[in-house]
Order: C-alpha cells, then structure tokens, then sequence
C-alpha cells in the first residue's frame, strides 16, 4: 500500500495517527488491532519487502488466542512445519537420545504452532494491507516530541506528524535508540554468540532437529521439511559479546571458524557452507530488559521493549501478544499517558515471567562445561523414556487475553490525547 489520506477519519474529526516502525511480526500485529480500533496506522520498514522464509518460530500458549482472533489461526495451521524429532548427539557424533520436540521445548503437541518466521510475518502483512499504509525501504530519521504529537523526519525525504509513534523494530532498535539512548543500558547479555545460515540438505534429514554438542559449543541442522536446504546454527559461549566482529561480516566468518576449528561431525562442513553462505546472520544471544516501555508520545512492543532471546522460544509470542495488549489499551484509555502505563501494568507480569525461562532453558541446551554437558545428556535420555507433557509451561500461557471496550473519545473521532 502506498502513502495514503491520512485525514481519512470517522464524523467528528479525524483518526488518531500512529507511526509503527518495523514490519516483521509485533508491527504489523499491532497495526492489525489499531486499524480495527480506529487508528489510522503507518507501518514503516528499512527493508525493500517483506522476508520471506528465515527460520522457524513458534506461537504457544497466549498467543495462540491472539492468531485465533485475528482470523490467520487456519493459515498458520497450514503452514505448521510439524517437527517429529529432536536428537541429540555427543562430541564424537554418538547418539544421546532422540526425543519428540516439545519434551524439551515445554510446547504441547497438536496445539502449538511452529511455522518459518516468513510464513507469520506474510499472515499478518495479508491480514492488514488493504487497511494499513505500509513504507518499505525508507526508516525514521529523526523523531521531536510536542504536545501535539511527534514530528518525525523519514530517511527517503520528508516529514510528516504523528499523535504516537511504536518501535517494532526489534532486538536491536533503532526507535530505542532514539528516544530511551544506548541499547547498552537494557541488553543483557546472555554469554553466546551464534552464526546462523542455509546449507544444501546433504543429510537426508526430514523435519527433524540434530545437535551435536561439546562443552560451550553446539552446531544445528535444521530441516523445516523434505527441501533441499536446511539451516545451520553453530552456537558457542563468550564471555563478553565481539563486539569488534558486529559490522563486519569476515571478522565473524573467522571468529566462528576459530571457536570450532577443531569440531568434528559435520562442523568442518557447516563451516565451509558458512564461508559462502549469502544469508549469514550472527548476533549474540541476549534480553531486553528496560524499566519502563515509554516515554511521552513513543512506547515499544515486542523485542526492542522486551526481547526475550531465542533460548526461551517466546519471542515471537511475546511480540503476538504485546502487539494485542497495547493496542487494546490504546483503544480502551482516553489518554495515551494512561494508555501506556495501563499496557505496562498488565503485561509485564507475562513478559517477565517468560523471560526467566532462560534460567532453565540455557543449561539444557547450551551446557558450557563437560561435567554440566554429563548431567544434561542423562537429562534427556531420562527424558527419551518419558511420554511429552499434555500441558505446557505455565509461563507460555500464564495472561488471559482480556476483552478491551474503545472509549467515547475514540469511537467519536477526538484527539485530544
């Protein structure tokens, strides 16, 4: 969708204007229920177009209740990856064990949701594109707050003025960054580093997950279906983030090559693949954590508030779920100040919660000693003997969607907030 009338509204004045930056799972989740609220919503995106494919995330819990109002719980079904196997191996390649996912996960078979993070992202844009302005290739410059709203200048050229303005735009926010300062101040870092990549499927793997583990160190093979590529991930521990290797993708390519030159299995492969591969995404593995999620006119969602880290599998739930949080406390307060304050209140809890899952989830995974790597291989095959859970982690499903009522003032098109 191109720029569009933004003084489009309902009798009595116009629509509410709501900038949303960043269109990957928590933008366009909000701009869904904000359009359904009333908002006029703008969805700006530094990337040229949706990504399509990327690697699996999962929906559980809470925000299976969210996809299922939003109407895309069937389409999501579709796209349902299904994985049947999960098997770990030891530092000779030697089977561990071989367990169903959700032993390890805490997810419950036949409910929870695992779909690549394209297939969400593109159920979500098609839910909402005919109702949202969408900008691709452009990002927000620069942002001024006034009593009237926000003044916002765009990369591309331009500006325009908003009454609130959302950062969707991930762990590593640039709308943060803006308005709240340095990510320094709320990263936590979680002691990895990871280098994720495709590679051809030469191991005739079918929707099923390999690890193979030394102590602080794991290579992955990935294989979402029957294709011909699967996705590689090798993880490894480090004491403080590289933060030298961030912008510079051979200094990454080497820092990886170095932690696993001596790896057998199939790491000398995984690492020439990497050497090659045009879709190397490295980063470290870490959390948002901030005391407060907004600042006058501008609140975050999803990741860049609150990001979880993958060893907790919640991130896109969190971001499902924030998403529908936010915009119904935007619809149901008169003022944005009490909004904001009424988002937080009610969703913190949650967020919390599921982002202490690292403290089980890391050792499992991710042991950094041998003698630790010892106790989690016992773990699992104990484990393997053990039929999955008919329940998930209470974490995953611990807020009860409330039903939110829009104030007068929005359904009659005032805005004085």
């Amino acid at each position: 969708m191109t720029r569009t009338d933004e003084s489009r509204g309902v009798p009595g004045g116009r629509r509410r204007t709501v900038l949303i930056s960043g269109a990957s799972i928590a933008g366009p989740a909000l701009a869904f229920w904000l359009n359904r609220y009333g908002f006029a919503v703008t969805v700006v995106e530094k990337a040229g177009a949706l990504r399509d494919g990327g690697y699996p995330i999962d929906v559980r819990g809470t925000a299976l209740d969210v996809v299922r109002r939003m109407g895309i719980l069937p389409r999501l079904r579709d796209a349902h990856i299904d994985l049947r196997r999960l098997t770990f191996l030891d530092e000779d390649g030697a089977e561990v064990a071989s367990l169903a996912p959700h032993t390890v996960t805490g997810g419950v078979a036949g409910a929870d949701l695992e779909v690549r993070r394209g297939a969400l992202a593109d159920a979500l844009h098609s839910a909402v594109r005919d109702d949202v302005e969408f900008l691709f290739d452009d990002s927000i410059d620069t942002l001024d707050q006034h009593r009237h709203g926000v003044d916002v200048t765009f990369r591309r050229g331009g500006s325009r003025t908003f009454d609130l303005v959302v950062g969707a735009d991930g762990l590593h926010s640039h709308t943060r960054g803006l308005v709240f300062g340095p990510e320094e101040r709320f990263h936590r870092y979680l002691g990895y580093c990871f280098a994720g990549f495709t590679l051809p499927n030469t191991f005739g793997l079918v929707r099923e997950t390999t690890m193979w583990n030394a102590p602080g160190r794991a290579a992955v093979l990935y294989a979402v279906g029957d294709g011909d590529d699967v996705h590689g991930f090798l993880n490894f521990a480090c004491p403080q983030p590289p933060l030298d290797a961030f912008r510079d993708p051979e200094a990454q390519r080497d820092l990886v090559e170095g932690v696993f030159a001596d790896a057998g299995w199939e790491v000398p492969g995984m690492l020439a693949a990497m050497r090659t591969a045009d879709d190397l995404f490295f980063d470290v593995v870490s959390q948002i954590r901030m005391p407060r999620w907004a600042d006058g006119r501008v609140v975050l969602v999803g990741d860049a508030a609150y990001a979880p880290s993958f060893l907790t599998g919640q991130g896109s739930s969190l971001a499902l779920v924030g998403a529908y949080m936010l915009a119904g406390s935007l619809a149901a307060e008169r003022d944005h100040t009490a909004a904001f304050a009424a988002y937080e209140r009610d969703s913190r809890p949650f967020v919390t919660l599921n982002q202490d899952l690292v403290g089980t989830g890391d050792a499992l995974l991710f042991p950094t000693t041998a003698r630790a790597l010892e106790e989690r291989n016992a773990l699992l095959r104990g484990l393997a003997a053990t039929p999955p859970a008919a329940e998930g982690r209470p974490a995953h499903a611990a807020l009860v969607l409330p039903e939110f009522t829009p104030t007068a003032a929005l359904s009659s098109g005032r805005t004085d907030v």
